[in-house]
């Protein structure tokens, strides 16, 4: 596959203490504006509702009816598919008082991304693959993506429903331990979402595990999707001819850097190696840029193929799973109309560094630095805008 738009290099790994960025970032770079409903510039861009909406299926709202009728019934449509489960358990907010709107001031949300494939490196059992509080302004028009690094060293609680006994290892064992002996996707949400707020002080108004092997519909339905690759990535799971390696042998897929359009397998694939220079920061960045180019693609689809949009909208729902809290996720989905186009901010947890400790097995973990606990400390007070204007490199290009 020979690349059409190189990205930059990426450079040598620099010392924890003083760590380069990953590929994709910019150091220094400004933080962007809030630039009210549309942005300015080359033309109109849909706003960061509607491509929020569309995981839960509502586009079609957008493109067909614009009342308030309409959105709630084609919310209630597609919201079907998303499985809904009582998972936050002793890190939820407590309910509102009588009276009080459930949506009402800050809100703080935990979005766990799982692969449920087998993982030789994790071991058998699900793992949380990525880990976001998503923090959303009290104004509700911008919302802040703030990772916590799977390779967390910590403290995980006793969780007696599971019967496990607690143990001091990298936080995304949590979902593993929760959702053993019958714990299911709710224990493991439950565990993970008790040690993440032990660790943050955050509590949620929600959560929201999503399922990436329920995206492997919604991009064959889509028959695939354009992406940018920011750098070579050899897979360690699949061929050339998108066969296992294990299995079936033969050169390793391997994708350069450049713009171009993947197949679903081919996709999928990319998106899951983590032997890159950056590892699982590396990752997380390329599935952000993932469900990002999901979103892109369907929207263009909608527009010429509504039955295609369809599969891909119920598809996308099927792989959610989702604590809306005190409120209904119908009232979730249009609170976020108010966010508009440029109201998405994506923080670097650690700097975009690695904060390397050494795991009670000797293993490779991460500690999050003074300045990471600061910011989690911003989020749970809605200042992060402060927070960010001393700390400006701190915020991720998203693509």
């Amino acid at each position: 596959m020979s690349p059409t738009t190189p990205g930059a290099d990426v450079p040598e790994t620099t010392p924890a203490d003083s760590p380069a960025p990953p590929a994709g970032d910019t150091a220094g770079a400004p933080v962007p504006a809030r630039r009210g409903f549309w942005r300015r510039g080359d033309g109109p861009k849909r706003p960061l509702w509607v491509r929020m909406l569309i995981y839960s299926g509502v586009l079609l709202l957008v493109v067909s009816l614009g009342t308030v009728i309409g959105a709630r019934l084609l919310v209630a449509r597609y919201t079907g598919t998303v499985d809904q489960q009582t998972m936050l358990g002793g890190a939820a907010v407590p309910p509102p008082k009588k009276g009080t709107p459930a949506l009402s001031g800050a809100l703080n949300v935990l979005l766990v991304g799982v692969d449920e494939r087998a993982d030789e490196e994790d071991g058998p059992g699900t793992r949380a693959d990525s880990i976001i509080v998503v923090h959303i302004n009290a104004a509700h028009d911008h919302a802040y993506l703030l990772s916590v690094p799977r390779d967390t060293l910590t403290q995980i609680p006793a969780y007696a429903k599971s019967g496990f006994t607690g143990s001091h290892e990298k936080i995304n064992a949590a979902f593993q331990h929760g959702s053993a002996n019958g714990g299911g996707r709710a224990g493991g949400f439950e565990l993970l979402a008790s040690t993440v707020s032990k660790v943050t002080g955050i509590r949620f108004h929600a959560g929201v595990i999503a399922n990436f092997v329920g995206f492997e519909a919604a991009v064959n339905a889509l028959n695939g999707v354009t992406m940018c690759v920011d750098q070579k990535v050899t897979s360690i799971h699949l061929n050339t001819n998108g066969q296992p390696l294990a299995t079936a042998g033969g050169s390793p897929a391997v994708y350069e850097p450049g713009c171009r359009h993947l197949e679903p397998w081919q996709a999928l694939d990319y998106v899951r190696q983590r032997h890159t220079k950056y590892g699982d920061y590396d990752r997380q960045r390329h599935q952000q840029q993932f469900v990002k180019a999901i979103v892109k693609e369907a929207l263009g689809k909608g527009l010429s193929s509504p039955a295609a949009l369809d599969k891909v909208l119920t598809a996308t729902g099927h792989s959610l799973t989702v604590d809306p809290g005190a409120a209904s996720l119908t009232d979730w989905l249009l609170m976020a109309r108010h966010i508009g186009s440029d109201g998405l901010t994506m923080l670097k947890t650690n700097g975009g560094g690695y904060a390397s400790v050494k795991c009670p097995n000797g293993a490779s973990c991460e500690n999050l630095t003074a300045q990471s606990k600061e910011m989690f400390d911003a989020a749970r007070t809605d200042s992060l805008d402060a927070f960010i204007a001393a700390h400006p490199t701190w915020v991720a290009r998203d693509n």
